[in-house]
């Protein structure tokens, strides 16, 4: 069975039918190739797939399509302005916070839910935020650095 919906992802508004199963992750994956957004789990248990819904942090694997009409979605598509990186993001270019690359959407996401809350957080607020999400590479020191210094900045 097919449902209409309109969500806005990224400040753009979109319209579109989908299956009343189809969970948020594929809708912006597959129906938006929004594919910044990963699929670690499906289960909700490593944060790759986080977006932000109306401002927060959410697991998009387990939330339905259906469940986001009329809210607002960002990707780490829509994080960048006119080509300039996030603060976020340039926190963790220049403090190393990633290496292959796969949880950083997430963990990008959910440290811009903390700092829209805290905007100073210290490093056990930053490692108990970003908790639901893991990497598989790092030892998350450098995923810390990033958030310190994405609040630095965007505290200037």
């Amino acid at each position: 069975m097919k449902v209409p919906i309109t969500i806005t992802v990224n400040g753009k508004k979109h319209e579109a039918e989908v299956e009343a199963r189809t969970l948020l992750v594929h809708f912006l994956r597959e129906d938006l190739r929004l594919t910044g957004t990963h699929i670690g789990c499906d289960t909700s248990g490593c944060g790759a797939c986080t977006v932000l819904l109306d401002g927060k942090a959410l697991k998009s694997c387990t939330m339905l399509a259906v469940q986001a009409d009329g809210h607002e979605v960002i990707t780490i598509e829509g994080m960048a302005t006119n080509g300039t990186l996030h603060p976020i993001q340039e926190g963790f270019h220049q403090k190393h916070g990633l290496q292959c690359g796969f949880c950083t959407p997430g963990m990008v996401m959910t440290a811009a839910d903390l700092l829209s809350k805290n905007p100073n957080p210290d490093d056990h607020q930053i490692r108990e935020a970003l908790e639901g999400n893991f990497c598989r590479c790092t030892g998350y020191h450098n995923i810390v650095e990033s958030v310190k210094y994405a609040a630095n900045a965007m505290s200037e």
